[in-house]
């Protein structure tokens, strides 16, 4: 009797496999939506979000900024950014370059390959596209987008590879369930270092520079606070349970994050801006990202009202501290605040998703790792690789004519109104 049980296991062990690694045809769905709403927040949410504070000068390039780093970002993700983050390696990823290998019937889990290297392309594109926030109104357009081919081989995907894509080298046993280091405090450390490089704009702590349109930087903040649930809560890679948490807290820690801005920004100033409450719902989807998947309601209310808060105070009073042209708050919404995020994902553990091995003093120190190696890393490359795009392209930064002129008629030959 016992021989027979052992080989009837023996031979449903290949069905149940193939059962647990076939597609599903609801995660796939969902995934395609996720995909799609990622997809909107690079040349639509972040080109309105950035647009709507960048000067009326200067309008069309902050914003062709988000669109050439989203199509440079898709086309060098599928050449080589993949291979290197999710191919077969230690330090970085290799044999998958073009795809190489990846067919129709690929899968990731439960979804097709092919749709998860979408999903990881919007990834790599905003990224890059949180950067140029940073450096806008003085980075020549043609640096700009050879920076984003490069920064994403030479940067992003090798951070992806250590943190997501299985490389071993310095994969400290992070929590990072959605982008907290991988995206956003390497892209706001890559926009901060590229900004100490290109020095001040002119005229900048001497002359107002107002943003263009606070009304467009809302529907910026608008777009990207509805694709960020694709972001947050796609990176399950499933229609299940983990991933409804993760909309449901990434909606809260916005909510929170708006609040907590405009009471700090209240405080401080006896004014609650529209550009602050905007800025604030980005910071709190900042610091919920990599709590989105282990994180519940409780920890989201306090992960998201303290993600505000820093980032007002990052924004209002730390920055002046350190006298760098960070144009758009680049590293202090995304950087500042995703290091605070990082650290709280281990401090805000729901217990019906903590993991049975979870202890949390071993766990803030996987977290503070990541960080340090995230910026040690993305300092360093960032600069090399800025340097090498300004030596193609004659310098990376505009002259002084078409500085105090405007990029979009010196770079484009157009403007964003044409009274």
């Amino acid at each position: 009797m016992k021989m027979k049980i052992f080989t009837l296991l023996a031979l449903l062990m290949p069905v149940l496999a193939s059962a647990q690694d076939s597609l599903n045809g609801g995660d796939t769905a969902w995934m395609i939506v996720a995909t799609a709403f990622v997809m909107l927040m690079t040349p639509a949410g972040i080109a309105l979000f950035y647009g709507g504070m960048t000067r009326h000068k200067n309008i069309l390039n902050t914003m062709g900024m988000s669109l050439i780093a989203f199509a440079v970002g898709t086309v060098v993700w599928v050449i080589a950014g993949y291979s290197i983050a999710f191919g077969e390696g230690d330090f970085f990823g290799t044999g998958k370059i073009m795809l190489d290998g990846i067919t129709d019937k690929s899968l990731t889990g439960t979804i097709p390959e092919l749709l998860f290297v979408a999903f990881q392309g919007t990834f790599a594109s905003i990224a890059v596209a949180i950067a140029s926030g940073a450096m806008i109104e003085r980075v020549k357009f043609s640096t700009f987008a050879i920076f984003s081919a490069l920064w994403i081989l030479v940067v992003y995907a090798p951070i992806t590879h250590w943190a997501w894509g299985g490389g071993e080298t310095l994969d400290f046993g992070e929590m990072d369930f959605a982008g907290g280091t991988v995206v956003h405090i390497n892209a706001g450390v890559a926009g901060f270092v590229v900004a100490m490089i290109l020095g001040k704009r002119k005229g900048y702590g001497k002359t107002a520079m107002k943003p263009f349109s606070p009304i467009l930087t809302v529907l910026g903040a608008a777009l990207l606070w509805f694709g960020w649930f694709g972001f947050n809560a796609g990176s399950q890679l499933a229609a299940d349970g983990v991933a409804g948490n993760a909309f449901l807290v990434t909606n809260v820690a916005a909510s929170m994050g708006v609040i907590g801005w405009l009471i700090v920004e209240y405080i401080s100033y006896k004014k609650a801006t529209l550009i602050g409450g905007a800025s604030g719902a980005v910071a709190g989807l900042v610091a919920i990202t990599p709590a989105s998947g282990s994180a519940d309601v409780s920890g989201a209310l306090i992960i998201g009202i303290v993600g505000g808060a820093l980032g007002f105070y990052g924004v209002s009073k730390i920055k002046k501290l350190f006298k760098v042209d960070d144009s758009l708050d680049a590293f202090w919404v995304h950087g500042f605040v995703g290091i605070w995020g990082s650290i709280a994902t281990a401090l805000f553990v729901a217990p019906y998703l903590k993991p049975d091995d979870f202890e949390l003093g071993t766990q803030m120190l996987a977290q503070f790792k990541a960080i340090g190696t995230t910026i040690l890393y993305s300092g360093i490359m960032t600069a090399i690789v800025f340097f090498i795009s300004s030596a193609l392209t004659g310098g990376g930064r505009v002259d002084e004519e078409a500085e105090f002129k405007g990029l979009d008629e010196d770079t484009h030959g157009e403007q964003a109104l044409n009274l």
